[in-house]
């Protein structure tokens, strides 16, 4: 039997087609969401078919999550992201304890019980601040590529303390940092730290305990990853594609509603 789990972000839209039988990922597509996340989740299940050639009605259960799961009347059920990026973690390290979820423009934070159930979480969907878009409006402002980050990150001693929480204020901060001869590297070093100070917060709200795992698209950057497992301290499992957790929970729920 397949099943389906289609994420709608904000910024991205993820499909997953899994298979209950083996308990495997037959087939995941990421793409951007647009402007209509209707068409967005459409065209992600669809996608996501061809890639194992086989016909959209081959799918036997349709779960939505994320920002835009109310808009996908072709699905069976919406489930909150809150349940899938929790189910997704699980799915790759069966001990999770705490998710930390950094996606394109919010971040949360998920702590478990020892039964493995979401039992509280914090959301920031209200600032871009600590999320990939902040890093995205950073990197544009110093000229670089985003995939640069973690490479500055690692090779670069020292930081910049960058003093504003809030996106706009943090990039005319850079803008006046830059004109004051400031080490650029130093700077995006700062900004990494920002963010992982932010999320720390967070996470020291519901009572960190490991072990963590970190999802969403910010995960793919290393400099983040690192500079959150030196505030934590503790280390933090990503799991081989990190932006698809939300679509592989909502998936794997669907498999057992079916």
């Amino acid at each position: 039997m397949l099943t389906c789990g289609i994420d709608i972000g904000s910024v991205s839209t993820e499909a997953v087609i899994f298979n209950k039988e083996n308990k495997e990922i037959a087939s995941y597509i990421i793409m951007p969401t647009g402007s209509n996340s209707k068409t967005a989740a459409e065209k992600a299940l669809e996608l996501a078919c061809e890639k194992i050639n086989i016909e959209k009605d081959k799918v036997d259960f349709i779960v939505a999550t994320g920002y835009g799961r109310i808009n996908v009347p072709f699905a069976d059920k919406n489930i909150t992201e809150i349940s899938c990026h929790a189910k997704g973690s699980l799915f790759y390290f069966p001990d999770t304890a705490t998710v930390i979820d950094i996606g394109g423009q919010d971040s949360k934070v998920i702590k478990l019980d020892d039964n493995s159930n979401p039992i509280d979480f914090l959301m920031n969907d209200k600032c871009a601040a600590g999320t990939g878009r902040f890093l995205e409006v950073m990197a544009k402002a110093l000229e670089i590529e985003l995939e640069d980050f973690q490479k500055v990150f690692i090779n670069t001693n020292g930081k910049v303390e960058i003093t504003s929480t809030c996106t706009v204020f943090a990039e005319s901060e850079i803008v006046s940092l830059i004109g004051q001869g400031e080490d650029k590297n130093k700077i995006i070093k700062g900004l990494i730290y920002s963010i992982a100070n932010r999320i720390t917060s967070m996470v020291e709200r519901i009572n960190l305990q490991p072990p963590v795992c970190m999802t969403g698209g910010v995960a793919k950057n290393l400099g983040v990853v690192k500079a959150l497992e030196e505030k934590l301290g503790v280390e933090i499992n990503i799991p081989k594609e990190p932006q698809i957790i939300g679509a592989i929970g909502a998936a794997i729920i669907a498999s057992n509603l079916k």
